[in-house]
């Protein structure tokens, strides 16, 4: 549970960062700054947020410019008089796992965006909000979304790269605020939200992309965007009050076996 919880989550406007935002409301949140490039999308969140009986405040940002994340955190610290999670969920595939994105054509815009937003922007976050986690006194906690993509090998260089990194700030920013903050993060598998359904879209064989994208799954679907904010919200919470560093797959399975099996 979250009772009393002020919270930051990124990427809140739709898809995973949308039901983590509601449910660590629905968990006893005290706040949740929904922060999301997309205005509307985060005060209909933050609309969400408040149906479960939290404080809210929608901010917009975007999180390529790193000049403006510092000011997306004082303004949920202020607007909750602290803060004892963060939850960096916001990422962009932009074109980088495109059809006829190989690493030999990936334009180098494509990457540096992927980066400037999965990775760079978690660092910077992170530092903003590290002062007002250590002053928190309430079990304070940091929570990452990297992927799947970024534990085993995936074609197209830069989304699994930048996630992979994300693993690694994971590791290297627990470390770092032991034992102060706890640090974690989680790798979804393949999960139906809007950025899965636009790139699937955008297949040229939708079908056979469907299948290759839950064909690794050991449960043999979707996962589902609120099954991944129930462990978000758990590694946000003091249930999870001796995990630092810790790097849990919410995948169906895929890699239990991905690299070993194969079809």
């Amino acid at each position: 549970m979250l009772i009393g919880k002020r919270m930051l989550v990124t990427g809140a406007g739709a898809g995973m960062g949308r039901e983590i935002a509601v449910e660590a409301a629905r968990q006893g949140a005290a706040f949740v700054g929904v922060a999301d490039i997309d205005a509307a999308a985060a005060e209909e969140t933050a609309a969400a947020v408040r149906e479960e009986g939290a404080a809210a405040r929608a901010i917009a940002v975007d999180l390529a410019d790193a000049a403006r994340i510092p000011g997306m955190v004082e303004a949920a610290a202020s607007a909750a008089g602290g803060l004892d999670t963060l939850v960096n969920n916001a990422g962009v595939l932009d074109g980088a796992v495109a059809p006829g994105a190989t690493f030999l054509t990936l334009p180098e815009d494509a990457w540096d965006r992927v980066y400037a937003i999965n990775v760079k922007a978690v660092w910077v976050a992170t530092k903003a909000a590290a002062p007002h986690l250590l002053a928190s006194g309430r079990g304070p906690s940091i929570v990452n979304t990297a992927s799947v993509a970024g534990m085993t090998g995936y074609p197209s260089a830069a989304y699994p790269s930048s996630k992979g990194a994300v693993v690694q700030l994971t590791r290297s920013t627990a470390i770092e605020l032991a034992p102060g903050v706890r640090c974690n993060a989680f790798c979804p598998g393949s999960i139906e939200t809007p950025m899965s359904r636009a790139h699937l879209a955008a297949a040229a064989d939708p079908e056979a992309q469907l299948r290759a994208m839950t064909g690794t799954h050991l449960i043999p679907r979707f996962g589902k965007a609120g099954e991944v904010a129930k462990v978000a919200c758990f590694l946000a919470s003091d249930d999870a009050s001796f995990l630092t560093g810790a790097i849990l797959p919410v995948d169906g399975g895929t890699t239990a076996w991905r690299g070993v099996r194969s079809e």
